[in-house]
């Protein structure tokens, strides 16, 4: 498949036309790196959000941000209530955001949700004609969720081509998940160089409605580990 920045060929054996992609975008530094990738690749990108009610709501607002500094073609926040997802620290704010490192996966889990977010990029995918589908899930420096390890992508992309009307007729829709074997190091250079601005990223769990991190839960110690590791100086702004 042709990631080139001019005269691609699309599915539909088109010439000379960019390919769209729907990039998934939580407004975390993952996500920010990812569509900067998708965006230096040559596509056409297609910003999806997801307001699930999460306790760090302020990431939505940090999404806003980075769909404008990279002028994706277009940017939805859609709806999907999870608070009744009791047993997730990120949806129910009666359960503590955890501050030390453990063995199992840890409390911020939230049941399904890459599988209910990259189910939606699908739908979209299909809606405006994108083969092509980005995620920021890491392997190497992540909180060890499930939905993040390069299995259960190849997965969802084997059930992604079994399940749409365009892979039915033959124009097989693409997972992409260009972090998922870097360090928190590596993305955030990477970043960088293409131009990410880290200060208009929320990664913390329980950020407060300014965005500003705790600086003590797992995403904020990956967070400045990689900024440590990377050489370069924090731009997040903490409580």
């Amino acid at each position: 498949m042709c990631v080139c920045k001019f005269n691609c060929i699309n599915y539909s054996g088109e010439k000379n036309r960019v390919s769209k992609a729907v990039v998934l975008l939580s407004g975390g530094l993952d996500s920010a790196t990812t569509l900067a990738i998708a965006k230096n690749e040559g596509y056409e990108c297609y910003a999806l959000s997801v307001n699930y009610h999460q306790r760090h709501i302020a990431e939505l607002e940090a999404a806003k941000k980075i769909a404008v500094l990279f002028q994706v073609q277009d940017h939805k926040t859609v709806e999907m209530d999870l608070s009744w997802m009791l047993t997730s620290a990120l949806t129910n704010p009666d359960l503590k955001v955890p501050t030390e490192l453990t063995s199992h996966i840890p409390i911020t889990y939230v049941p399904a949700r890459n599988t209910l977010m990259l189910t939606l990029a699908l739908g979209w995918a299909e809606v405006i004609g994108a083969h092509d589908i980005f995620i920021g899930v890491n392997a190497v420096d992540y909180s060890g969720y499930p939905d993040c390890r390069p299995e259960y992508i190849e997965q969802f992309q084997k059930m992604a081509n079994l399940a749409t009307k365009s892979a039915v007729e033959g124009q097989n829709i693409q997972l992409h998940t260009p972090l998922i074997h870097l360090s928190k190091e590596a993305i955030i250079l990477k970043g960088m160089k293409l131009g990410v601005d880290y200060s208009l990223t929320v990664s913390c769990y329980q950020a407060d409605k300014d965005g500003h991190a705790c600086g003590v839960c797992d995403s904020c110690r990956l967070r400045q580990n990689g900024f440590k590791a990377a050489g370069v100086n924090d731009p997040t702004s903490y409580q």
